[in-house]
């Protein structure tokens, strides 16, 4: 039993070395590494620079994430993602032969040189680079306990009867490899622990072999797990990856026998005969596979489409890229997209008052789900206007491109208030079964329609440009102002008569009034563009501006 338990801690602390090495070098080099695989590459770059990211981070998994989300974000070709996780698959595999070899003496260098570094510097570079020498000092040792652990294990005669018993079934092995590799959440942890095995005479080269083929499968299944919360483009890339790890299982696995008895003739120990066909059968699937990233990038979008119909789906649909050398035409579909992103603001109100209104609170997930379509269609906004060249748009083009993008910035930041409002209505108010006071209740939905109309008015005055209705935002930015401050005051008193239901609700009224004066403001922004544009026309209307900001 002790000798079982301690194989079991050794496989956790290689997979929790590997998760250490991974989150050590994003820390330190993410932004870099994102930069890097977003940049312009052709395929054989790609594929290069998939190959050295994943041998810094020791997981394919994280670089699938990286490509998923560039191609989400519409940052990344999705044939070039493929290429990249193509080359991430080949740099794991380097990674397994680099630490199979005979580093025993370099464990206890890393982890003295690491753990003081780490503790004493964890913020800082030096500090992330010890977490990252920690991390490989624990694989190194995680590979010996394991080998010491299967010593006294490969002699119970049980243990050996079920590990032949995987011999009868090549696509058994497979399937079982893919579990492996799941379950370590790592197909780097899964090779190596299966290489060890083989080492130890636990299980015979055919077994292994088939084992490493399925667990680069489950690596695939890993990458499409990661990406389930990406859009639909990012979950792309995923299904791309583990069709072309399908594929090459389909062709090799029927090899199997015949490349373990021709293995077995060379030279070398079961280990090396595992990560050798690791590296090979790596590198020469995906160079074989390479070529053909085109056709399955269009084979993953036929068997992954967007769904949903034009008026229902989150994705812009008016930033059309032809339209992009007539900036005043490029600037008229960003504008109509940034109205779609009011739509989608005034929906969110409608619940924010609906949860005010009655005991059970609107659907979180529904209103996260808003949110995300915010997102989406701010991300669309900001890249297509960052497409736009500044050079070729006049002084008034100009002032546009600025109200376009601050605008969408403004409703961007306003779905993420206004969810965070949702989250303390329902976690303050309706999980703990209070409701507001009467007078109270009435006075933030008097408040709510007021910031509606507001809303309203200011993508009135952000689509006409119209100085009068500006002037007028601003008015109402004032007087909502003055009215939020009069609300605060009716609630103290309250709290002075001790009304029980405005002291059990007291810190959520008063943060929703102040949480709403936020919103005003975000809504009333855009007017200040417009008066300052008619500033020349007016004495009057520079002050009106000083005044009116917050």
């Amino acid at each position: 039993m002790m000798t079982l338990l301690h194989l079991v801690s050794a496989v956790a602390l290689l997979v929790w070395g590997t998760h250490i090495v991974r989150t050590g070098v994003l820390r330190v080099y993410g932004a870099r590494l994102r930069r890097w695989l977003g940049g312009r590459l052709n395929r054989p770059l790609a594929f290069a620079a998939g190959t050295g990211v994943t041998a810094l981070v020791q997981s394919s998994n994280a670089t699938a994430l990286l490509a998923s989300g560039f191609v989400a974000d519409r940052l990344m070709p999705l044939a070039t993602a493929l290429a990249i996780l193509l080359g991430a698959d080949l740099g794991t595999a380097l990674m397994a032969r680099v630490l199979t070899l005979d580093l025993s003496w370099l464990w206890p260098l890393l982890v003295i040189a690491g753990v003081p570094l780490f503790l004493s510097r964890k913020q800082s570079r030096a500090g992330q680079l010890g977490r990252v020498a920690l991390g490989l000092g624990l694989i190194l040792l995680a590979l010996e306990l394991i080998i010491d652990a299967m010593a006294p294990i490969t002699e119970a005669r049980g243990v050996r009867v079920m590990f032949e018993s995987l011999t009868g079934d090549l696509m058994l092995d497979a399937l079982v490899g893919a579990l492996f590799a799941m379950l370590t959440w790592s197909s780097l942890a899964a090779v190596l622990l299966t290489a060890t095995l083989a080492a130890a005479g636990v299980l015979p080269l055919p077994v292994a072999l088939a084992l490493v083929v399925g667990a680069n499968v489950g690596s695939g299944l890993l990458a499409l797990i990661n990406t389930s919360l990406h859009n639909t483009a990012g979950r792309r890339v995923a299904l791309g990856n583990l069709l072309f790890k399908l594929l090459g299982l389909a062709l090799v696995l029927p090899a199997v026998s015949w490349l373990a008895d021709w293995l077995a003739t060379l030279p070398f120990d079961d280990q090396d005969r595992v990560i050798g066909f690791h590296v090979a059968y790596n590198g020469a699937r995906c160079l074989l596979m390479l070529p053909f990233t085109g056709p399955m990038a269009r084979l993953a979008t036929r068997l992954m489409p967007d769904h949903g119909g034009a008026d229902d789906t989150p994705r812009p649909r008016h930033l059309d890229p032809a339209a992009l050398d007539r900036p005043p035409l490029a600037l008229a579909n960003a504008t109509r997209e940034v109205l779609r992103m009011g739509d989608i603001v005034e929906g969110m109100l409608a619940a924010i008052l609906e949860a005010l209104r009655n005991e059970r609170a609107g659907s979180a997930r529904d209103l996260g789900d808003q949110d995300d379509e915010l997102d989406e269609l701010y991300t669309g906004i900001k890249l297509y206007l960052a497409r736009v060249s500044r050079e070729q748009l006049s002084d008034p083009d100009q002032r546009r491109w600025s109200q376009v993008m601050e605008m969408s910035i403004n409703l961007e930041q306003a779905g993420d208030q206004i969810e965070h409002m949702m989250e303390k209505v329902r976690d303050r108010k309706t999980a703990r079964r209070r409701s507001f006071s009467d007078s109270g209740l009435q006075e933030l939905i008097d408040l709510h329609g007021r910031l509606h109309d507001n809303l309203r008015l200011g993508l009135s005055v952000f689509l006409s440009d119209d100085p009068e209705s500006a002037r007028q935002l601003l008015i109402e930015k004032d007087r909502f102002r003055d009215r939020q401050r009069q609300l605060s005051h009716a609630h103290l008193e309250r709290l002075h008569r001790r009304v029980v239901q405005s002291i059990e609700t007291s810190s959520l009224h008063l943060e929703l009034i102040g949480d709403m004066k936020r919103l005003n403001s975000l809504f009333c922004a855009v007017a200040f563009s417009t008066v300052e544009q008619e500033d020349g026309d007016g004495p009057g209307l520079s002050t009106l501006s000083r005044k009116s900001r917050p």
